[in-house]
């Protein structure tokens, strides 16, 4: 099953075009330098053929008769550019990547793939498999693509480039908050239970500790086996906003679980920190008590799912834009269903958080490819064109209805963001000025918003279309409350270490993770006492590879 919200970002074009989905509002008509300007010099008598690798994701929806390989998206890419699209591979999740591991084996690679990894894009820079991509994106890339890498300081195309070469489009990857404990405040409301007078959203965990119970004791479903909450079994989450992870409770504690850190000069892995003892602690008395899922470490991410569903449980905890789509299951069948977001303070009243990597993937081009520039023009009519000119879905209804309609993001030929640092927040204001009739719908820069905000309208008049609801629930509430912690200045931020993959950790990595989730299930449950237990776990973790491991990533900052 997924654990990162990046996955999971990606699939909900209901809420995002995702991945987000979003892009900031530097401009509000495309760049000179755009690809419909440069289709141009693609004009010949027959289209260049392009291979692909797709990531696809499972159980898209698509009009009849479309599929990844051929869609209103990809129908539009090859016009406005003249070319021929085809999948040479098509995969989702893992087994996308043991694709791209088979072809770079054999030396074979498609004319542009998608690849997870920086360690995938240094083992096809050394072996020589892929272009260097510098001069094509100086000379093709428009200048609002220029702008949003550009928002990153440098650090996305830094991520990219070898030895003063770029070799790979990066997707961006800004910072989408905390994780968020997503609380039934229809449920709230009916036993009569106010855990947020001033209603900043920012509670403390005992807040979750006086929920879980009273949702246990006054069981507002009126069903069997009431859970107060429920963890996936793996427990943390190396994404800060990582669902159904104690990530929240974590983060109150000042632990930074599966993260790589500098703390005085020093290189330390997150979990294995004092604070860290400390959550997993607290999180062990609540299964003491009864209040934590007792069948926690087997339930797996549908079994929680379910939970929610069924009305046995209704506190969940992710990522901002999870009503999207996990939460929407409750609403299915239910649409007097509400979730109010909260973020749990520390004891000094901060939300602490840690920033992404400014990229999550990387597209790729075949070194001989005729076309490079080809990569580049199509990130501009996907990520400049398609967000700031309306007259290109006016000239493609078929697109406009793909995006009106919440078709996956995942479905154009790059399964990649590309949005400005600020983004999130950017759209967020654009929309609040639209929702409050202060700008005119069609003088707002960036296309999702332009969806969202009739949307939300809509749900805020009475619609309460299951969409609308999504919306609403995401993008008014989720990054609304994202909005106020950051205008109130509660976030504390650690930057982390973003090691690449050392020589032990391809060796051992597979084992300290099994190691740490299989420790931390049975400190949880009782199975091992907490200090005891802990203080194993890290005597184990550090002599079966993660003290060595720290000497490489010290090397490597170096």
């Amino acid at each position: 099953m997924k654990r990162d919200y990046l996955t999971k970002l990606i699939s909900v074009a209901a809420v995002m075009s995702l991945v987000l989905s979003t892009t900031a509002c530097s401009n509000n008509t495309p760049s000179e330098k755009s690809s419909t300007d440069n289709a141009s010099s693609n004009r010949s008598d027959d289209p260049i053929q392009v291979s692909m690798g797709r990531q696809t994701l499972q159980n898209v929806t698509f009009p009849d008769g479309d599929s990844y390989e051929d869609n209103a998206y990809v129908r539009m890419t090859e016009k406005e550019l003249n070319i021929d699209i085809t999948d040479e591979f098509e995969a989702t999740g893992d087994d996308y990547d043991r694709q791209v591991s088979l072809a770079l084996s054999a030396g074979e690679i498609p004319d542009m793939m998608k690849i997870n990894s920086l360690d995938t894009l240094k083992e096809l820079y050394e072996n020589d498999m892929i272009a260097d991509l510098t001069e094509v994106y100086d000379e093709y890339a428009s200048d609002y693509i220029k702008s949003l890498y550009d928002s990153y300081d440098g650090r996305a195309l830094k991520n990219v480039t070898f030895d003063g070469k770029m070799m790979a489009l990066p997707a961006t990857n800004g910072d989408n908050g905390p994780s968020m404990a997503w609380i039934r405040s229809d449920w709230l409301d009916q036993i009569g239970l106010d855990i947020d007078e001033d209603k900043d959203g920012i509670i403390k965990i005992e807040d979750l500790e006086t929920v879980a119970k009273a949702f246990m004791k006054e069981n507002p479903a009126g069903v069997e086996n009431v859970v107060g909450m429920a963890f996936a079994p793996w427990l943390t989450s190396n994404d800060p906003d990582g669902t159904f992870s104690m990530n929240s409770i974590a983060y109150a504690m000042g632990a930074f679980p599966k993260t790589w850190m500098e703390k005085d000069g020093n290189v330390i892995y997150g979990s294995t920190t004092e604070e860290m003892k400390q959550a997993l602690s607290v999180v062990s008395g609540w299964f003491q008590e009864g209040i934590l899922d007792p069948q926690v470490g087997t339930r797996t991410w549908d079994d929680i799912t379910a939970l929610l569903v069924n009305g046995q449980c209704g506190i969940a905890f992710g990522v901002w834009h999870m009503p999207g789509w996990l939460l929407s299951n409750v609403y299915a069948l239910n649409d007097q269903v509400t979730f109010e977001p909260y973020v749990v303070e520390d004891a000094n009243e901060m939300i602490n958080c840690k920033h992404n990597d400014a990229t999550n993937g990387y597209i790729v081009v075949r070194k001989d490819f005729s076309n490079p520039e080809l990569a580049i023009q199509i990130a501009n009519l996907f990520y400049d064109s398609l967000v700031n000119d309306p007259s290109l879905l006016e000239k493609y209804p078929e697109v406009e209805e793909y995006v009106t309609s919440g078709v996956d993001g995942s479905t154009r030929p790059f399964n990649i963001e590309i949005n400005a640092y600020t983004s999130l927040l950017d759209d967020y204001d654009e929309m609040m000025k639209g929702i409050n009739n202060e700008l005119a719908l069609e003088d707002v820069s960036n296309l999702e918003t332009r969806t969202n905000i009739p949307a939300i309208q809509r749900y805020l008049e009475g619609d309460v279309d299951a969409d609308n609801w999504s919306r609403y629930e995401c993008r008014f509430k989720g990054v609304g409350l994202i909005k106020s912690i950051t205008e109130n200045n509660k976030y504390e931020w650690i930057t982390p270490i973003f090691p690449q993959t050392t020589s032990t950790m391809e060796t051992n990595w597979a084992n300290l993770e099994k190691l740490e989730e299989e420790t931390f299930i049975k400190i949880v449950t009782g199975d091992m006492e907490v200090e005891s237990g802990f203080e194993q776990f890290v005597k184990d973790w550090n002599a079966q590879g993660g003290d060595q491991i720290i000497k490489e990533i010290s090397e490597q900052l170096q």
